[in-house]
């Protein structure tokens, strides 16, 4: 579905993208790295539960939320990904934050 318009030969790194490897260009932003691995959701509506992703892509929207190294609501489309990260989809309910 997705695919890297990356024509130069880039340095790979490896992330774990829900528990399974990945090898995806340096530099790339986490949210192409869930792309390019075929898992386009970043997390489910806290409401109504529905698969959400990138909208924007440009850090304005916060649909593109995954949890990075254990640390949640990391805006997928900001950051860059780096060799051992480990990405999550996440799934925010209302009874699951704290109080």
């Amino acid at each position: 579905m997705f695919r890297s318009l990356r024509t130069d030969n880039p340095e790979l790194v490896r992330v774990s993208v829900n528990g399974h490897a990945v090898e995806i260009a340096s530099g790339q932003s986490v949210w192409s790295a869930l792309a390019l691995s075929g898992q386009t959701t970043t997390r489910k509506a806290a409401l109504s539960g529905e698969d959400r992703s990138a909208y924007c892509a440009m850090g304005v929207c916060f649909e593109c939320m995954v949890e990075i190294d254990g640390i949640p609501n990391q805006q997928a489309c900001l950051r860059r990904v780096a060799d051992g990260m480990t990405i999550a989809t996440q799934t925010i309910t209302e009874t699951s934050v704290a109080k």
